[in-house]
């Protein structure tokens, strides 16, 4: 795959106890950085990016879930500077517009809160949350706003109630509620059904509307509502690497799931809980007051790359590097971006100056070759780190 990734330098300050240290590319401290360059991203000049929480990168291309104003941006090239006009926008009819559904009734071409991307350059597939569906096209899209093919979740694109009925209705293999997170392996499509703390499975990529899904993890059928600790309890991010290791993470309850064979996750609990000791625990970084080197708060996405995973500990504002994919409970983390240390989290003294020079609630992670896309959402953009060979 051809990936831009001769990125700009960004000012990468050196590792001190100053409070405007700059640790958006900070590892830790003691071991080669994990970042080489970093470019900072934050959209159009005229039209910044507001709270982005969901990026993708193919062949060239970025595109970017400006989730905070209802829009999905598309650039051509991976950005090498602060700002650049997008290529193209989805969910609005113009880049500069920002309304919910495009400020009007929901339709075809129009996005409420959209999160979760996933495209193989060809197909493109948005997890439009707030309307309760997921949109694919079926080829890329090439005008802006451009109507999506299939939408599922719904049984037509004038409808965007929760479950189909509303809230408290009963959900079926065709209902979405609050859908985050999208992923596919080009054949398969998986969906974080994340209100109905579930993950839909299907089987063939749907072509055709209100497709329903064939088999659900974390329930034992598709109407079942309560849930039980072995189960993903708020599913957020799914990912499957090319051996089929399933990755979902559990943002409730400050973990990430890991099933050796994804096939397995339809029958049984995950092989590998990442930052708690068992299905039991479910404290906010184990209960301790800072976070540790095994502990996570708000986990909000996964990335596979080569033979490890990094891991989005959104609420320490971290991400946690594991050189190989963990075997066992409460793996310690390898490495991190973000901070020189593994008890620095996100309210700690070096943000009292305010979050700009570090990562701040980073959300959604893509890795391709040396290329490291983040939204790094709470500070309202795009970081694109060049990473250094694990």
């Amino acid at each position: 795959m051809n990936l831009n990734i001769d990125i700009t330098d960004a000012p990468l300050s050196p590792l001190s106890t100053s409070s405007a240290r700059t640790t958006y590319a900070a590892s830790l401290a003691g071991k080669a950085p994990m970042v080489e360059k970093v470019t900072i991203f934050r959209g159009d000049e005229g039209n910044p990016l507001l709270a982005p929480r969901g990026v993708w990168a193919v062949g060239n291309r970025l595109l970017v879930a400006d989730t905070g104003q209802n829009r999905l941006f598309c650039w051509n090239q991976l950005p090498e500077t602060e700002f650049a006009v997008p290529d193209l926008v989805l969910g609005q009819l113009e880049t500069s517009h920002t309304g919910r559904n495009a400020g009007s009734k929901v339709h075809a071409g129009s996005l409420q809160y959209p999160s979760g991307i996933w495209s193989d350059g060809q197909r493109l597939v948005v997890a439009d949350a707030w309307n309760h569906r997921v949109l694919i096209w079926n080829s890329f899209p090439t005008q802006n706003g451009q109507d999506a093919d299939v939408v599922i979740g719904q049984p037509d694109f004038e409808s965007n109630l929760p479950n189909l009925r509303g809230v408290g209705a009963t959900p079926s293999a065709q209902s979405l509620y609050w859908p985050y997170g999208v992923f596919s392996d080009g054949q398969r499509l998986w969906i974080c059904d994340t209100g109905n703390r579930r993950v839909l499975f299907y089987e063939a990529f749907p072509t055709q509307n209100f497709t329903a899904a064939d088999a659900v993890i974390g329930k034992p059928d598709f109407t079942e509502r309560d849930y039980e600790n072995h189960e993903p309890i708020w599913p957020y991010s799914v990912r499957v690497n090319a051996e089929g290791v399933l990755s979902i993470a559990d943002t409730q309850y400050y973990r990430n799931l890991i099933w050796h064979r994804w096939q397995d996750a339809f029958t049984q609990p995950a092989d590998v809980i990442i930052g708690q000791p068992d299905f039991d625990a479910n404290g906010m970084n184990q209960f301790s007051l800072f976070p540790q080197q095994n502990s996570m708060s708000w986990t909000y996405d996964a990335f596979f790359h080569q033979n490890g995973l990094f891991v989005a500990d959104t609420g320490n504002s971290r991400l946690l590097w594991f050189d190989r994919i963990p075997t066992e409970n409460n793996a310690l983390a390898d490495n991190l971006i973000g901070h020189d240390n593994f008890r620095t989290g996100s309210e700690n003294s070096n943000t009292r100056f305010g979050t700009d020079k570090q990562l701040y609630w980073p959300f959604s992670l893509c890795a391709v070759e040396r290329c490291l896309v983040v939204a790094d959402t709470g500070n309202h953009r795009v970081l694109l780190y060049q990473i250094t060979n694990p």
